[in-house]
């Protein structure tokens, strides 16, 4: 048997809505999984080769196992082949997508078997338990922007993870600023306080209430919208070249954002186009500015990968 997957990129936060906004971009990841007699072979191309494990360790192989199994199923082997675009380390959702394009592929697999697989919530559920928050691993599952949160489960046993999608105005273009510098997020985590003053957090709620309005119909709010005060200026130390963007965004009426943990940063704009010296200052800083559709859902199928 043989399964196939393509899982977007995403940035999570969009300024305010820290651990509870996700976006999916048009950059995908594909993983290719067949069953053999024993073993385990991994395969990676693109992103990461080289610097992941190919082994029971590696993100992909461990969701797989995951997800079968949730399912009651299991193979006796398998090579897994992943064919990366998603930059490593930027901020841009690659273990999000490495988790949910592995649970996928357990889909893929099992209705060969005539078995039900994972439902859209139960991948949110399953990939955001890999991840610990589920703004990244929603955007990877349901594509395009979503709301996520979390609850304690009426069972009383962990977290619950859920999400909602919402319809993106289609006057909003995305421009992301990858740079060659890498951050962990594990890392830069640990530079936000463990308690914010009231101020600031009334701050962002009205932030991220109105965000969703700009996302959605007042897309001429989004300078305004995405406002932070919670995160972005902590990680600036770190990141000083990303708060430089950010800064120069903003200074020309455009609504930037770091994306999730950073370095990577991320422009929304009702232009179609961003100005050349908003272009420039990144590139002399090692900068890669592109321009990308907004991500689809996560697709899987036997044998043929299924691009949006």
């Amino acid at each position: 048997m043989t399964a196939s997957v393509a899982v977007a990129a995403s940035s999570a936060n969009l300024g305010p809505g820290f651990d509870s906004l996700g976006l999916a971009l048009g950059l995908y990841d594909e993983i290719i999984v067949e069953t053999i007699d024993s073993g385990l072979v991994v395969h990676v191309e693109g992103e990461g080769a080289g610097q992941v494990p190919l082994t029971a360790d590696h993100l992909v192989v461990q969701s797989i196992r995951r997800g079968l199994q949730e399912v009651g199923a299991d193979v006796p082997g398998m090579v897994v082949r992943c064919r990366n675009a998603i930059p490593h380390q930027r901020g841009l959702g690659s273990s999000a997508a490495a988790v949910v394009g592995g649970l996928a592929a357990v889909n893929g697999l099992v209705a060969q078997l005539d078995q039900p697989g994972l439902s859209e919530s139960h991948l949110v559920q399953l990939a955001s338990e890999f991840e610990g928050h589920p703004d990244n691993a929603a955007a990877a599952v349901l594509g395009g922007a979503v709301v996520a949160w979390t609850a304690n489960r009426a069972d009383g046993r962990g977290t619950a993870y859920s999400a909602v999608p919402l319809r993106l105005h289609p006057d909003i273009h995305l421009f992301p600023a990858i740079p060659q510098l890498r951050s962990s997020t594990a890392e830069t985590r640990m530079l936000l306080p463990e308690q914010v003053s009231h101020r600031d957090a009334r701050f962002n709620v009205s932030r991220t209430a109105l965000l969703v309005v700009a996302l959605t119909e007042r897309p001429d709010l989004l300078l305004e919208a995405t406002e932070d005060l919670l995160h972005q200026p902590q990680r600036a130390a770190a990141q000083p070249e990303s708060a430089q963007y950010l800064q120069l965004l903003r200074q020309h009426g455009i609504a930037g954002v770091l994306s999730g943990a950073g370095p990577a940063v991320i422009a929304l704009s009702t232009a179609p186009e961003l100005p050349a010296e908003v272009l420039e200052a990144p590139a002399a800083r090692g900068f890669t500015v592109t321009q990308l559709r907004v991500g689809d859902a996560v697709k899987w199928n036997s044998g043929v990968v299924v691009r949006g």
